[in-house]
């Protein structure tokens, strides 16, 4: 008989794409404030940080970009602009090298729309999309001289194991989130972030090359505030409750509920930058609290915030409920 391997492959959830009403494209304005208000604080790093002299490149090398957790729509397309636009004022006193963007997320994201929106002319630089995890290597040794990914990294690689566990202290029975949960729930989550911003760092220490930079946008929960302090009009916190809702008129199951939990944590900028510094993979050189625009964080209608959560969360809730209850869900949100 012939033995057969099996692999694991990683779960792979991607945001809405397309452009129709649920679509990340047409509900991401959250994101591209946080995009705005980073803009000048990268230009200023490239500007003062990235070192040409010691990125040695050859003749004809491109400086690679990479853009991690890219998902589609225009938010990434202007980023990427923004980034291109100052590397190379960057290089206004030397030779103009080409540029090459790497655009990776998920292997289900929708790069087809993605790509499509890419500009056809005047486009600058050479595209191409790298699909697959970025908790795990995905580029080769020091090829790399610029790194950039946003709201991303809030993302872990999987749900913590304990809270789908009933003989583990960190069960999260009846709850979807780490909000309004125990704190064996909360470290299980924090545990989790640790491990997979470890990992994330690993893979980049050894992708970019010397000289190079990294920039993270990360949504955080701000220093003062603790865990139990969090849970008050948490949105997985509501969006558990209607599912709770749902299985007491019978529409899902009581099991299917207690085993479905958002693969989701909002890290702290202490904690950050304790992990960063303990894994020894790279300085930082510049953090702060990004100040976003407020048109950008206020949705006032209650449709809007439905939008914007579905965008980001429908594949994920689809892949363990089925597609049966998508609607009625959010209704009901």
């Amino acid at each position: 008989m012939e033995a057969k391997s099996q692999s694991l492959v990683p779960e792979s959830y991607a945001i809405n794409g397309g452009d129709g009403p649920y679509s990340y494209a047409q509900n991401s304005l959250y994101q591209r404030g946080i995009m705005e208000a980073a803009k000048g604080m990268i230009n200023e790093e490239i500007a003062m940080k990235l070192d040409i002299q010691k990125l040695s490149l050859a003749a004809s090398e491109p400086i690679r970009i990479a853009d991690l957790g890219c998902s589609c729509g225009a938010n990434t397309i202007l980023a990427i602009q923004n980034i291109l636009e100052a590397l190379k004022r960057k290089f206004r006193t030397h030779p103009t090298p080409e540029f090459q963007v790497f655009f990776n997320d998920q292997v289900s994201n929708d790069f087809n729309s993605l790509f499509a929106s890419l500009p056809v002319l005047g486009r600058q630089y050479y595209a191409a999309s790298v699909p697959g995890s970025f908790h795990g290597r995905l580029f080769p040794t020091a090829s790399l001289h610029f790194v950039y990914s946003s709201c991303a990294l809030h993302w872990l690689s999987k749900v913590p194991k304990g809270v789908v566990d009933k003989t583990d202290p960190a069960w999260n029975e009846g709850r979807i989130h780490y909000t309004g949960a125990p704190k064996e729930v909360f470290e299980a989550y924090s545990d989790q972030f640790a491990k997979d911003i470890d990992s994330f760092l690993q893979a980049r220490g050894k992708e970019l090359a010397p000289g190079g930079l990294m920039a993270l946008l990360i949504p955080a929960i701000p220093d003062v505030i603790s865990h139990p302090q969090i849970t008050t009009g948490s949105e997985p916190e509501l969006l558990g409750s209607c599912l709770v809702d749902m299985e007491k008129m019978g529409i899902v199951s009581e099991a299917k509920v207690d085993t479905f939990n958002l693969p989701i944590y909002f890290t702290y900028p202490k904690e950050l930058r304790q992990i960063i510094e303990g894994n020894g993979c790279f300085s930082i050189k510049r953090m702060e609290i990004l100040n976003i625009p407020k048109q950008h964080i206020v949705m006032p209608e209650p449709r809007q915030r439905t939008l914007y959560l579905r965008a980001l969360l429908e594949a994920l809730i689809e892949k363990h409920f089925g597609n049966e209850i998508i609607d009625q869900l959010f209704e009901i949100y």
